[in-house]
């Protein structure tokens, strides 16, 4: 009872909002486009319980709560792989997600990535408006002796400007480019007397184990920060530091993906649905700012991921109309089919890879072991 209550509950409740907001927003665009839309469904499998809206919409609650699917007139499967191509009068035409034109399918299949990003942006706005944004002056108050910033110069009382091209505004600016470039010598720009002084460190290199018993490699300069504080915006500001930091989760996300394939970063780091059930139990116990970061983390990733151009995802859908431009005709339904198939076993194989780091991280094995 309390692994329900303590970790599944509050797992369920942070997927089921996460999936609600990706699904709304392709159920917007579509109706917007005159798209009518069959079901709106949280979770797959045996449904639980649901209701029929006066436009004819069954929205439902299913057996297995890992996603949520739109299913539109016209589609197949939930999964929008091949279209009904049963001939149609001229009124069902007009409720076909297939015969929409080109720019309103493509919008109804970005509508959800884009929801997730926009409710990020929302909530971060909410947060730095009435709680604050945790900020720290991008200003050096001590460098450890023999660290890499000591080796390269740095000093007490340096303002720093820019790491690695990249402008910095706060101290988290520094340590969000640092940790993701372990042993690699970056360019820096500090403001020195009032002068620009412009000289590069080569980062050093930390193994770190997480709360969950993963480990990390981090790079890190051997610096201190000076006082922060919680800072309260106006809500445009808000809105524009939410942007901000959307963009930079978004970025160093990517950025840590591309590290992965180039093998400069441990796979190991790639949690499933296990380690985001613990994550959200642990942060579900602190607070409900940490609650309100989680969510807006979850979001941001759950968009992106969306967004990337793997058949059977939205931008597996979005690459099939960008060819379509090209082409100025569908790529046939035989190329579609095996590219679903594809873009299936990719993500089946992705998430079996996730699932057994989260067994290995959560020391699932060896609980096992330790019962034999």
């Amino acid at each position: 009872m309390q692994l329900l209550t303590d970790y599944l509950l509050p797992f369920l409740v942070i997927l089921t909002v996460l999936v609600f907001v990706h699904e709304w927003g392709h159920y917007w665009i579509a109706k917007r486009a005159g798209v009518k839309v069959e079901v709106f469904s949280i979770g797959f499998g045996p449904e639980l319980f649901g209701w029929t809206a006066k436009d004819g919409t069954r929205w439902k609650f299913c057996a297995l709560p890992l996603g949520g699917y739109v299913k539109m007139f016209g589609d197949m499967n939930p999964a929008s792989v091949g279209v009904d191509d049963r001939p149609m009068t001229p009124e069902e035409r007009q409720g076909a997600f297939q015969y929409k034109s080109l720019p309103w399918r493509a919008a109804i299949v970005a509508g959800g990535p884009a929801a997730n990003f926009l409710f990020a942006i929302l909530i971060l706005t909410g947060l730095f408006t009435f709680v604050g944004q945790p900020v720290t002056p991008a200003v050096i108050g001590a460098v450890i002796e023999g660290a890499p910033a000591a080796s390269a110069g740095l000093t007490v009382g340096d303002k720093v400007l820019s790491v690695d091209g990249e402008r910095v505004e706060r101290f988290e600016d520094i340590q969000r480019i640092v940790q993701t470039q372990p042993g690699v010598t970056l360019p820096m720009t500090v403001e020195r007397g009032g002068q620009q002084v412009s000289l590069s460190v080569t980062t050093g290199v930390r193994t770190v184990e997480d709360r969950f018993g993963g480990t990390q490699r981090l790079g890190y300069l051997g610096i201190g920060a000076g006082q922060g504080q919680m800072v309260k915006h106006d809500p445009l500001t808000a809105g524009v530091q939410a942007v901000k930091e959307t963009w930079t989760v978004t970025t160093g996300t990517l950025h840590a993906i591309g590290q992965m394939i180039r093998g400069e970063r441990d796979t190991k780091e790639v949690g499933g649905v296990l380690r985001i059930a613990q994550m959200s139990g642990e942060v579900a116990r602190t607070s409900a700012v940490s609650v309100i970061w989680f969510l807006a983390l979850l979001s941001i990733n759950l968009g992106l991921i969306n967004l990337m151009p793997v058949p059977v995802l939205d931008g597996g859908h979005l690459l099939y109309y960008g060819a379509e431009a090209v082409l100025r005709r569908p790529l046939g339904k035989r190329v579609q089919e095996v590219g679903a198939a594809i873009g299936l076993t990719a993500i089946l194989g992705l998430m079996i890879f996730a699932t057994w780091n989260d067994l290995v991280q959560l020391r699932i094995f060896a609980w096992v072991a330790s019962l034999v």
